[in-house]
């Protein structure tokens, strides 16, 4: 018999993994066009993502929920209280912080960057590969960002997954129906996976960083 512990940490990690790299599959494009792009539309769709920062994960849960309820436009899908409505629920809570990193990331390069690739006879995406290229490393970092973020989340997960043990409970909802019980010991230790997996993740981080600057002064 599968240990709940484990059982649990499998879920989590597989419905974050896959809504982080569904996020950051939209969302280091987005945010490669809005540091890039000069057409109307854009000031609005920067103000969209950085908004969305801000929206706290709970009000994402109601907007999923009231989507895929029953009653709702995509009741019909039958993705409420499943692990692929939370994988769309933590989508849109990776998606703005992922699109708003790499945004930042690419104007940070030389202004004269494209121009130059161009002139070489780049062609379009010539150039927005050469771009992450050399963003490599923040590219990293936001994919990994919007992974911690949204692991870390419990709202949307409540709301949208309903902590249906065996089925939709994910560390985060396990820690907060183990503290309304009072069994702390429970909770601590799903605590203590969360931050050793945070540990991991920005260890990782570190070295992989650390590997880029080496090479980037070879």
């Amino acid at each position: 018999m599968v240990d709940p512990v484990y059982e649990v940490l499998a879920r989590s990690a597989l419905v974050s993994l896959t809504a982080s790299l569904v996020a950051a599959t939209i969302g280091i494009p987005l945010g490669t066009w809005l540091a890039l792009a000069r057409i109307p539309g854009r000031g609005f769709v920067t103000a969209l993502v950085n908004t969305g920062m801000a929206v706290p994960t709970v009000v994402v849960g109601l907007f999923v929920a009231l989507l895929l309820w029953r009653s709702g436009p995509l009741g019909d899908l039958g993705l409420i209280y499943t692990v692929r409505g939370m994988v769309i629920a933590q989508i849109l809570i990776a998606l703005p912080l992922i699109t708003s990193i790499t945004m930042a990331a690419v104007q940070l390069l030389p202004p004269e960057l494209p121009g130059h690739l161009r002139s070489l006879g780049a062609n379009r995406w010539q150039v927005v590969a050469r771009i992450w290229v050399e963003a490599r490393l923040p590219l990293l970092a936001a994919a990994m960002a919007g992974f911690g973020h949204a692991i870390s989340e419990v709202g949307s997960a409540t709301i949208v997954g309903g902590n249906i043990h065996g089925h939709t409970q994910v560390m985060t909802t396990a820690i907060v129906e183990n503290v309304g019980r009072g069994e702390f010991g429970v909770a601590l230790v799903y605590g203590g996976v969360l931050l050793s997996l945070a540990f991991v993740v920005n260890g990782l981080l570190a070295s992989v960083q650390q590997r880029g600057g080496a090479w980037a002064r070879r």
